[in-house]
Order: C-alpha cells, then sequence, then structure tokens
C-alpha cells in the first residue's frame, strides 16, 4: 500500500489523479494530464522498474504500471537452445557429422557473441541503467543462431552513457573475434574435398591475423570461421544508422546531426549491393530503412562528449571498417 501511495504522490505532480485499483502484480490509475512533458519524462524513469502501459479514454487516460520481473529461465532456456543449433550446424562443417567440431564451433562462435553482449551489459550497468542478461536466438541459419541480444529498460541517462553502452559491445565482441580467429587458424582442417562450399571475403583484419598466425592453407576451421563471423557481425554493428551500435555511438558522438548520416547510410548499402552484385548489401540497405525510421529521443543530458570519447568512438570506427569485405560470401558449386 505504501508503494501504491509513492506512486500516485509522484504521478500527482503531473497529473490529477482520479480513480486507482489494483491487479496482479501491478496497480492501474485514472488520470488526467497536466504538465505531459513531464509526466512523459517520469514514465520513461519508471521504466526501469515497471512494465508500463497508457490506454487513452473518453474521460482521460489509464495508466497501467505492473512489476517487471526478470525471467533468467528464459535466458537459460535459450542459451541451451543456440548451443544445441550452433553444435549441430557447426558438426556439418566437416564434411561429415562431427560432434566435438561441432561443439568447438558453438563454444567459439557463442563467446564472440555472447562477449559483444555482455560489453553492453557491464557498462550499462556502470551507468545504473537496468540491463537484461544476454539472449541467445537459436535458429537453423548456416551458423545455427540469430545473435545474441539484451534489453535496455528506462531512460539513457546522457551521451556519455550512450556511446559507453554503445561502443563497448563492438569493442568487447571483435576482442573475442581476434582470439578466436587465431585460435580456429592454429587448428589442424581437413576439408572433405568436392560438393558445396563457401567461399569467403577476406577483410583486412582476418588477413591481418592470418599472417600473425603463420596461415598458409586455403581451407579455415570452423573455430576460425567463428572469428570471421564475429569481424562481420561487428561491421555490421557498426553501421551508423538508428538503432544499431554504430547509430549509437555517431548520435552520442555528434549529437541530432546523426539522424541525417542514418538516412543517406540505407542508399549507400543499396548502391554497394549494384556495385557489387551482393544481395547481403541489398537487404541491409532495406534493414536499415527500418532502422533509419526510429531516431533516438533526446537525452535528458544533452552535453557534449570529452575527447577521449570521440578519439575512441573514431578508433571503433576504423576498425569496424577493418572488417568489411565487398563481397563477404559467395558459393562454390
Amino acid at each position: 500500500m505504501r508503494m501504491t501511495d509513492t506512486l500516485r504522490s509522484e504521478i500527482e505532480r503531473f497529473a490529477i489523479v482520479y480513480g486507482q485499483e489494483k491487479f496482479k502484480d501491478g496497480v492501474r490509475f485514472f488520470i488526467y494530464p497536466v504538465d505531459f512533458e513531464g509526466l512523459q519524462k517520469l514514465l520513461r524513469r519508471m521504466g526501469d522498474r515497471y512494465d508500463v502501459r497508457v490506454i487513452s479514454t473518453s474521460s482521460g487516460f489509464v495508466l497501467e504500471l505492473k512489476e517487471y520481473r526478470e525471467r533468467i529461465w528464459v535466458n537459460v532456456a535459450l542459451l541451451i537452445a543456440t548451443f544445441v543449433s550452433t553444435t549441430v550446424m557447426g558438426a556439418t562443417m566437416f564434411g561429415k557429422f562431427d560432434l566435438i567440431g561441432g561443439m568447438e564451433f558453438s563454444l567459439a562462435i557463442m563467446f564472440v557473441l555472447g562477449f559483444h553482449e555482455m560489453g553492453h551489459y557491464i557498462f550499462a550497468r556502470r551507468w545504473g541503467m537496468k540491463t537484461s542478461l544476454p539472449y541467445f536466438i537459436p535458429f537453423p541459419s548456416l551458423i545455427g543462431t540469430l545473435g545474441a541480444v539484451i534489453r535496455h529498460r528506462g531512460v539513457i541517462p546522457n551521451r556519455k552513457a550512450l556511446f559507453d553502452v554503445g561502443v563497448s559491445g563492438p569493442i568487447f565482441g571483435i576482442i573475442a573475434s581476434i582470439v578466436v580467429t587465431y585460435i580456429g587458424l592454429k587448428m589442424r582442417f581437413v576439408a572433405n574435398g568436392g560438393g558445396t562450399y563457401i567461399i569467403l571475403g577476406i577483410p583486412p583484419l582476418f588477413d591481418f591475423i592470418a599472417k600473425l598466425a603463420n596461415f598458409k592453407g586455403y581451407f579455415i576451421h570452423p573455430v576460425a570461421f567463428a572469428g570471421w563471423v564475429g569481424m562481420f557481425v561487428t561491421f555490421l554493428n557498426l553501421i551508423p544508422v538508428g538503432q544499431l551500435d554504430g547509430g549509437h555511438v555517431l548520435r552520442a558522438m555528434v549529437g541530432e546531426k546523426a539522424d541525417y548520416v542514418s538516412k543517406f547510410i540505407p542508399l549507400l548499402l543499396i548502391a554497394l549491393g549494384f556495385l557489387t552484385r551482393s544481395p547481403i548489401w541489398f537487404f541491409w540497405g532495406l534493414i536499415t530503412v527500418f532502422f533509419a525510421m526510429h531516431p533516438h529521443p533526446r537525452m535528458e543530458d544533452e552535453s557534449p562528449l570529452d575527447f577521449k570519447r570521440i578519439c575512441i568512438g573514431v578508433v571503433t570506427f576504423a576498425i569496424g571498417l577493418s572488417c568489411f569485405t565487398p563481397v563477404p560470401f559467395k558459393l562454390n558449386v
């Protein structure tokens, strides 16, 4: 009851509350706003503690606040399912079904993708933001997964927080990709010979790691392929559009001017698709159109970044470009 009274007193700073009722795990307030902007800011702040729902009625609005509860079992279930799916897909990369090899690939790809998300998680927590543990996504694709995501709740306090959270994922991810690539290139791998295989485009960073590892072969071990995937995903994530990591970083660096870049990038990707005849860029051109349609909301503190963070951002985008290859892959039959 005391919690409900506290919530009501907070809401009454910005709205007239003419009724309330409790329901399972939450409370419902009947309100008439008198300060829409103040109420919106309050509800955004409440978003890290509650599932917030606002319903318009003929006599005002109904505000529902339901306590948010983390369901760790969902993260665990998806983790296990993704380990199974990536193991199965990895096991088929050896010509014949190789369960041990599949598990090696699974651990490598999940380490790369999971380490990326843990970077976001660690820095979001450092800023006091409510963030979930990673959700892995099992999917019967070439690598057995669509990656991993984390959920942020509530507001991002300022551009420094947006930058730190946005840039940490790609930095953590590229470190993991470099480690996995180097280990994979040192592992012995004998191709089945014949049949269909994938010709990978080699980004500059992968080529540099191959020289460090003194790799002389033509076929790479699936563990090294997991590192290649990590680099490719890093480049895609650093595309400066909307809610992608690159969009977060650029928005933090240059403010609302980032929206102009965000609108231009989809056209650039589609043009790249025409130049390279690689369908992946057509696909990402269309995907980024949707990202560009959802610009970042203004933060409570729009103070510019410090010089140190600007430099880190420039270096991070440069690392992202080192993971780029014009034609990422094609099939050789």
